[in-house]
């Protein structure tokens, strides 16, 4: 089933009405987009930075990351990526971050979710690029400490 959402920004392209939601089209604000971006822009490294030695999902979100920055990546794609990744960053979240053990479970969950919505747009130069930074960062990184993004 496809449902047909309201037009977008014109500014922003020809699918800036709608994210992917599953098999679906829900509809899409501009407005949130906006915010998430934002969010994402100013507290993606530094959140990364503070917990990347405890995600184990550390090379998907980098990926991710870089496929909503890429030019190429539809607006829906990015809308639903900077939806995810603005969750990731809040400071207050389902289930808060510093319970040692199940801290990411929601933040994991969503990630996840995002990434099977847009994964057709994940591409192996996401990956690469996301792969190359954490080798960087460990190898940069003294053995007792965790790696930073």
């Amino acid at each position: 089933m496809t449902m047909h959402a309201p037009q977008g920004n014109p500014t922003l392209g020809a699918d800036a009405g709608a994210v992917a939601t599953g098999t679906a089209l829900a509809p899409y604000d501009p407005a949130k987009f906006q915010r998430d971006q934002a969010r994402v822009a100013r507290g993606f490294w530094t959140k990364l930075r503070r917990v990347a030695g405890k995600l184990p999902f550390l090379d998907l979100l980098i990926s991710v990351y870089y496929c909503g920055l890429d030019p190429a990546t539809p607006l829906r794609a990015k809308a639903t990526i900077m939806g995810a990744l603005a969750y990731f960053i809040l400071p207050t979240d389902l289930i808060p971050d510093f319970f040692t053990g199940i801290g990411f479970i929601d933040d994991a969950t969503v990630l996840y979710a995002a990434a099977r919505t847009v994964a057709d747009h994940i591409k192996p130069a996401h990956r690469e690029r996301a792969k190359a930074l954490i080798q960087r960062k460990l190898a940069d990184a003294p053995v007792d400490q965790a790696p930073s993004a």
